[in-house]
């Protein structure tokens, strides 16, 4: 992967991070301190995680670009099953088609493309696994 990607990948992130936090809504949903990027040892539920990134060459004959699957996870509690529902909701309404701002890179597009809601016995609680696609370009190609 070249550096061009990483820093895709990252400045995506690093926007959801800011969309995501920024909204009082959520925000209240998940309490102070509810949005990370990797699972807790000892966790106050709920919280959301942003859980990775693949990033792929999604490059045409003449202009360059990328494809980003993102994957988000909301965790709740036992008994969570709807409070994770609709913090999913939540995030969704909030990413999908979202015009994010994303240092050096122009997001072509963002979409929700599913969410699996299931129960984990390990973590003795709720999750919903949600997917997200998104095509960013580089700023210097933008015309």
């Amino acid at each position: 992967m070249s550096g061009r990607e990483t820093s895709a990948a990252n400045a995506l992130q690093a926007a959801v991070f800011t969309a995501l936090s920024g909204d009082a809504a959520l925000s209240a949903m998940l309490g102070p301190g509810g949005i990370h990027d990797r699972l807790l040892d000892d966790p106050a539920h709920p919280y959301l995680r942003l859980a990775g990134i693949e990033s792929r060459d999604w490059s045409t004959a003449s202009e360059p670009g990328e494809a980003h699957d993102m994957a988000i996870e909301v965790r709740g509690g036992e008994g969570g099953h709807r409070g994770v529902q609709e913090i999913a909701a939540r995030v969704r309404a909030l990413l999908d088609d979202a015009g994010l701002l994303l240092s050096g890179h122009h997001l072509v597009n963002l979409r929700h493309e599913g969410t699996r809601t299931a129960r984990d016995a390990e973590a003795r609680g709720h999750v919903a696994a949600m997917r997200f696609r998104a095509v960013t370009e580089p700023m210097d190609e933008i015309r």
